[in-house]
């Protein structure tokens, strides 16, 4: 590349020049768009030097004229990578001796320290999106921005789509009205639909324009399969067969990161790979749940190079730089091409070195999933779905924020929130009905005073009510509705005293009794009792211990996919890839059945025990295939099938039933989600689950409150009772259309079933067996963990595996 050093100021050239570094093209752009004005969106690979690029106008600027006001704004979606940002800003400041401070600002950020950066800001604020809607809500917001000239967003492909980036697209447009002239830059390496996040990112409104930078593309990365020795699993497991296999590639590279999918599975690799580490390296254990001082620990660990492994979930999935990573291991599918190519940069974070990834596949649909995983990243086949329309409990938070900060008259405001992306559409009923119950509740709720939150003056100004009111929203400020937790603590008399090891979920403790064993932390644990919110644990225990299960760590099967593995199942002439069991498995399938088309939907009927089985090979994902689930049962027994149960995986949907189901392709017509849908909503536990979130994020009901949190029971009570009552008084409260919104969106995934149903229209292949075929296997070995409501009592199906396989993958003179 040629030299172009001479665009910098010589203090900065001569900085590059000591490093022997060149400034790539894409840093030199955005310091030129920025210069001209614009907003920038840089799309660059990992290792790249996206953060300093997002950072270099801002360090000129105050290099050349320093303010004593707050100049940038960094924005990302995890407190650790502002943490690890600021650290690494440290060296150029220092080198260079620029007069520039760094902070950062979330809810780590002690009292304080937030209370002089009131006073006294940074030149450089690296903060969350929840403490940003913390301070956009305090009286002073206009005068701590008034001049902000430039708003820098980290890995903005985690942010946008989710309810975390509606409340950061409703911030942006407040900043953008507080402090106009600021700039915004947009960072991320995996960005699936470009055009939409450049949308959104976006400053609507203004007359302004967003460049989107694509940096050179990095050294491919370099990615394989490791099949663990023995039998390969045909359903279920976590890959802990596969526990000695790592270890050995562990032992081989100087730092790897073992990536899993849940923090359940972080526990139980964790102690299998301790089980076989004679040699003792250094392995650590890195999730959500666990303490922070703990992460912190083992961060720092890991930045100075004194671990071999980490064994790790999303937690570390985002762009900290651990430039001393060498290779990553993904165990089990990684559930979506983006996903792993996020993983993949972890290793080796330099752009002209390739990253090494081996993914471990759990059983035989893995590796199906696992090799259509690796043909994405050849292809760099990005996965995800746009962005979509903001919702509406996160505006009411907002809309309260507010009129937190100073008061508003709803025409001003409604213009402003419609400068944010995700509410350009926003109709002007719908703000009028949120602005309505942030008022007062709304019609039903009005008559309550607890609600009645904001008032309007004579001049139509929109106030908040009391001091009171503004201390509950500042406690309750963000997106993310949790499940309950305990802490764990080690240890110690009567909940006091002892080693707090981190964080587990409610619902898992209430299913142990005093005396059970558990891992966690990486520790083989005892349960004592719970006193209060903390579990009282001590170290050993005896029997198979129980793994913590967490409700967030189930993650969706892309669409994208799940294309390539239908592809791949059509695709004979690819198997030779696979291990000698998973091609022998396929081969039996096509011999005794059918495999799954790529626009087909192979439908399988068999007798099996007194019952009848009906296997549908959608590929849609376990979110999906649940609620379909549901909306299939429903009609098997509407047409008198008699059904009694249904589970659900990533890739097969199965259901048994007392009767042989018929018409199996009326049983899947579109019409399914008409009344079958609402007859089920209504009835189901859902709505009211979707709508004890919504009410938390709205404001209806607080998580926390002067003198402690309020309990999971509190919560529900309370939410079930409004819930109950605006159905029956105010059907079209905003909130319930809120709740709504979201259980199609998320719960129920319906655009994916609407279209598969689209997509099978007329394409529906039905077999009807005489027995179970090798591809339904890994889902009837899955039978038992759900069941239909009211469907009775399930016989004890399916109790030897063994027998199972050997009529699948038997003669085929049983097969009609």
């Amino acid at each position: 590349m040629p030299d172009s050093s001479n665009a910098l100021p010589p203090a900065f050239a001569a900085w590059f020049g000591a490093k022997n570094w060149s400034p790539r093209a894409h840093q030199l752009a955005v310091l030129n768009a920025v210069r001209a004005g614009d907003d920038v969106l840089l799309i660059a690979p990992t290792g790249g030097g996206k953060t300093l690029a997002g950072f270099l106008p801002s360090l000129i600027a105050l290099g050349n004229d320093p303010t004593p006001r707050l100049h940038t704004l960094y924005v990302s979606p995890l407190k650790a990578l502002a943490t690890d940002i600021a650290r690494n800003l440290t060296a150029p400041i220092t080198e260079m001796g620029l007069p520039v401070r760094v902070e950062t600002r979330t809810g780590d950020t002690p009292a304080n320290r937030r209370a002089r950066q009131r006073i006294d800001p940074p030149h450089l604020l690296l903060t969350t999106p929840e403490s940003l809607a913390l301070l956009l809500s305090l009286p002073d917001a206009k005068k701590n921005f008034a001049e902000l000239r430039m708003i820098v967003l980290d890995e903005i492909h985690a942010l946008a789509g989710t309810k975390r980036g509606d409340q950061l697209a409703l911030g942006l447009a407040r900043l953008t009205r507080l402090a106009p002239d600021a700039r915004r830059i947009g960072l991320s390496a995996t960005i699936a639909h470009p055009e939409a996040m450049r949308a959104w990112l976006s400053p609507g409104g203004h007359d302004r324009a967003t460049r989107m930078i694509t940096g050179e593309p990095g050294t491919a990365p370099e990615v394989a399969m490791l099949i663990a020795p023995g039998d390969l699993p045909w359903s279920g497991h976590m890959g802990l067969m596969a526990a000695e296999a790592i270890l050995r590639r562990i032992a081989s590279a100087g730092m790897t990161i073992v990536f899993v999918n849940t923090r359940a599975q972080a526990e139980l690799m964790f102690e299998a790979l301790w089980r076989h580490n004679a040699e003792t390296l250094p392995i650590a254990l890195h999730h959500g749940s666990l303490d922070i001082a703990q992460r912190r620990k083992v961060e720092a660990a890991m930045a100075s190079g004194r671990l071999r492994a980490v064994v790790a979930t999303s937690s570390l999935d985002l762009g900290i730089d651990w430039a001393g990573v060498d290779q990553v291991i993904q165990v089990g599918a990684p559930k979506g091409i983006s996903r792993l190519m996020q993983r993949l940069g972890r290793a080796n974070h330099r752009m002209d070195e390739a990253s090494r990834a081996l993914l471990v596949p759990a059983n035989r649909f893995e590796v199906l999933e696992c090799e259509a995983a690796i043909e994405g990243v050849a292809a760099g086949a990005l996965d995800g779905d746009p962005p979509r329309p903001g919702a509406l409990d996160v505006l009411a938070q907002h809309i309260l924020g507010c009129a937190c900060a100073a008061p508003f008259k709803p025409d001003d405001l409604f213009a402003e929130i419609r400068a944010a992306a995700p509410y350009a559409d926003l109709p002007r009923k719908d703000f009028d009905d949120v602005l309505r119950f942030v008022e007062d509740g709304g019609y039903a709720l009005s008559v309550y005073e607890r609600y009645r939150k904001l008032f309007r003056d004579a001049d139509g100004n929109i106030h908040v009510r009391n001091a009171r009111i503004q201390r509950q929203f500042r406690m309750n400020i963000g997106t993310i509705v949790e499940a309950p937790t305990l802490k764990v603590r080690l240890g110690g008399r009567r909940g006091f005293g002892g080693i707090t090891l981190g964080e587990i979920e409610e619902y898992f403790v209430s299913m142990l009794s005093p005396g059970d064993t558990f891992l966690f932390a990486g520790r083989r644990l005892r349960f004592l009792g719970i006193r209060e919110t903390t579990v009282m644990a001590a170290d050993g225990g005896e029997g198979d211990p129980k793994i913590p299960a967490y409700e967030g760590g189930r993650m969706p099967l892309t669409t994208n996919l799940a294309d390539r593995v239908r592809a791949i199942l059509h695709s004979p002439e690819t198997w030779h890839r696979f291990p000698e069991p998973v091609r022998e498995w396929l081969e039996l399938q096509a011999t005794r059945s059918s495999l799954p088309a790529p626009d087909d939907l192979l439908v399988e009927t068999f007798p099996r025990g007194g019952r009848w089985y009906l296997v549908a090979y959608c590929f849609e994902g376990r979110q999906a295939h649940q609620a379909l689930g549901m909306l299939l049962t429903r009609r098997l027994e509407r047409f008198g099938d008699q059904p009694l149960g249904f589970v659900a995986t990533d890739y097969v949907l199965g259901c048994w039933c007392a009767r042989e189901p018929r018409n199996i392709p009326r049983l899947f017509e579109e019409d399914m989600l008409g009344d079958d849908l609402e007859a089920w909503m209504a009835e189901s536990s859902m709505l009211k689950r979707s709508f004890r979130n919504v009410a938390v994020i709205a404001g209806l009901i607080e998580r926390m409150h002067p003198g402690g949190e309020r309990s999971r029971r509190q919560v529900t009570v309370n939410t079930d009772l409004i819930y109950d009552v605006l159905r029956k008084h105010e059907p079209d409260h905003i909130l319930l259309r809120a709740t709504r919104a979201d259980a199609a969106h998320g719960l129920v995934d319906l655009a994916r079933i609407a279209g598969m149903l689209a997509r099978a229209r007329g394409r529906i292949h039905h077999r009807r067996l005489g027995r179970v075929s090798p591809l339904a296997v890994p889902v009837l070995l899955e039978v038992g963990r759900e069941q239909v409501h009211g469907g009775g009592g399930e016989d004890a199906l399916l109790e030897e595996a063994e027998a199972l396989i050997a009529e699948a993958m038997g003669d085929a003179g049983a097969m009609a």
